[in-house]
């Protein structure tokens, strides 16, 4: 076994691992996306184009809440 042989390995483990651990970071997002407690990122992605001074919050902040 040479040196090339155990580089095509690793990098043939590297990829399957990545792969998994991209699966598993997607549902986790979708996980947390349905859940009563988890955030809906989708809100949060258009603050970046929405951040006009005149533009409605993502989360508004009642009057009882700011006490």
């Amino acid at each position: 076994m040479n040196i090339a042989e155990i580089q095509a390995y690793g990098y043939f483990a590297l990829t399957v691992f990545m792969t998994v651990v991209l699966y598993a970071y997607i549902y986790h997002l979708y996980k947390n996306n349905k859940d009563a407690d988890g955030h809906d990122y989708e809100e949060y992605s258009n603050i970046a184009l929405h951040d006009d001074i005149a533009d409605t919050p993502v989360n508004a902040i009642s009057e009882d809440d700011k006490k």
